[in-house]
């Protein structure tokens, strides 16, 4: 099995393909840690205009973080707090303060760690395929603050908490409704759009578009920062029989009976 980040290019136009077929391109720490380098060399790359995030294939975008890692990447606080304030935090930081605009275009399943990604380009286009949520409370453990902050801004506060609490998996109809999608094209014509979009972009004044992007990002509230505490609070989770409940339940795919505790 295969599995990374493909980067193509055709002239100012760059795209970045979330690659791991077999997984509905479920994200590895691999591909968390490729996703940051390769998002950083293209920011620094002065003759890129636009960038297309988009997932390898037809059948997903990402079907979030691969869980299968889970046992031996994340499975205690301390390995959680450097897989989700280092690895996740660090690709999201790359996609989100890219210089150069980046489009999401999206196929099939944007879940979890994907819709984050989305989350953190500039416009997000799908088919009528798209599928988009972040059901952890199944598994037993809260979003990363450091991932709830590009979510929350985007579609706020009333719809992150039906997101989270929830756990529903929506359409792409239902996701451009709530504010979380920029437009929704049929299937078949998703990838000329997302294309036409990135042309468009790429016509434009470069520094125009990097200077827009700064400033929209001047003026976006920013938290505070984290206290030590929050962050310890935020991976309490690793202590808890729910969590060993949801895990083993998605791994053995069956409904998780959580005790709250």
């Amino acid at each position: 099995m295969t599995q990374g980040i493909l980067v193509a290019r055709d002239g100012a136009i760059a795209t970045v393909s979330l690659d791991n077929p077999d997984r509905l391109n479920a994200l590895t720490v691999v591909m968390w840690q490729q996703l940051a380098r390769v998002m950083n060399e293209l920011s620094a790359n002065d003759d890129l205009r636009c960038i297309v995030l988009r997932g390898a294939g037809q059948e997903a975008f990402a079907a979030g973080a691969d869980i299968a890692e889970f046992a031996r990447e994340r499975d205690n606080v301390e390995q959680g707090k450097r897989y989700h304030r280092e690895l996740v935090h660090g690709a999201l930081k790359a996609v989100g303060e890219c210089r150069h605009p980046t489009v999401a275009m999206i196929h099939g399943p944007c879940v979890g760690g994907g819709l984050e990604i989305a989350c953190q380009c500039d416009l997000r286009l799908s088919g009528e395929s798209g599928r988009f949520g972040v059901p952890i409370n199944r598994l037993g453990f809260p979003i990363a603050y450091d991932e709830l902050a590009a979510l929350l801004p985007l579609v706020g506060r009333a719809v992150a908490l039906e997101i989270l609490i929830e756990g529903r998996v929506w359409d792409a109809q239902e996701a451009f409704a709530k504010g979380l999608l920029t437009r929704v094209v049929p299937d078949a014509g998703l990838r000329d759009e997302a294309y036409a979009t990135a042309q468009r972009i790429a016509e434009g004044a470069p520094l125009v578009a990097r200077w827009h992007k700064q400033f929209v990002r001047r003026l976006t509230p920013q938290p505070e920062a984290l206290t030590a505490a929050e962050i310890e609070e935020n991976f309490a989770y690793f202590n808890t029989e729910d969590y060993r409940i949801g895990y083993d339940a998605f791994m053995s795919k069956k409904k998780p009976k959580f005790v709250g505790r």
